[in-house]
């Protein structure tokens, strides 16, 4: 089950109300990622759903590129560019399909964000994805990935969580649920069922659901991972007790070549 393909029309009911506008996605990246970058630099935003950071962070002047597996999300994004009258390049592309579509070394920064990697089939996809995202990182290039804390998910167990208040977009409210189906084992596929059910003007419900492949990770393992790719995390926000987190690794330095004797 690849996903987001019914549900690139009801997502922005899934996105919290601070990251819901343009601005608001790439200012959460301001201070400690994007404000070091100079005027122009290039940040790919892979998986990047309906636009909202590709589109910000084209609006802070940098040269974007947004990828995400969806059509339908690329088409999104583009219209949402054009809605905010930026510029950027948007195309369909997994992650193992990157470095077919863009140059190595190319970026200063590729964004994977949005609990999106845990989508990447198993520790040989996952591996995958990350081979592609650090081959694309130029010299000092930061990669920003951001997940949840699967250890967490799968202690809950299988289980069904409602939202606890309506959510409104569009002048439209809507209940949004999750129905976790959890396994036994880490690496075995596991499957998260999203229904946004919209209440239309005249009373009647109206549901769109998704049934989307999840494969977890241990934090550990993602940090080896990286590692395995030549990237070193320089930050993280990492809490056994806490939902999500945030890494940032950049590429590993060459050392130093010994002085001539």
């Amino acid at each position: 089950m690849a996903g987001y393909g019914a549900m690139s029309d009801v997502y922005e009911w899934l996105i919290g109300d601070d990251k819901l506008t343009p601005a608001q996605a790439a200012a959460v990246y301001g201070s400690d990622v994007v404000g070091s970058l100079p005027p122009r630099a290039r940040v790919l935003d892979c998986a990047c759903g309906t636009g909202q950071l590709a589109v910000g962070l084209a609006g802070l002047d940098l040269d974007v590129v947004a990828t995400d597996a969806s059509d339908r999300m690329v088409r999104r994004t583009e219209n949402l560019a054009g809605e905010h009258g930026v510029s950027l390049r948007a195309l369909r592309a997994s992650w193992g399909e990157l470095p077919d579509h863009l140059e190595d070394a190319a970026f200063d920064v590729v964004f994977c964000v949005g609990n999106s990697l845990g989508h990447a089939e198993g520790a040989a996809g996952r591996l995958t994805a990350l081979e592609a995202m650090s081959r694309l990182l130029g010299p000092g290039g930061r990669l920003v990935l951001t997940s949840r804390n699967w250890a967490l998910v799968r202690s809950a167990g299988s289980r069904v969580e409602v939202r606890d208040r309506l959510v409104r977009r569009h002048d439209r409210d809507a209940v949004v649920s999750y129905s976790w189906q959890i396994e036994q084992r880490w690496e075995q596929e596991h499957v998260l069922e999203i229904v946004v059910a919209r209440i239309e003007p005249e009373g009647a419900v109206r549901a769109c659901s998704e049934r989307l492949s999840i494969w977890p990770y241990r934090y550990e393992d993602l940090v080896a991972q990286l590692r395995s790719v030549g990237l070193t995390v320089q930050s993280t926000t990492f809490d056994p007790e806490t939902e999500g987190y945030r890494v940032v690794a950049g590429r590993d330095q060459a050392p130093a070549a010994e002085p001539a004797r």
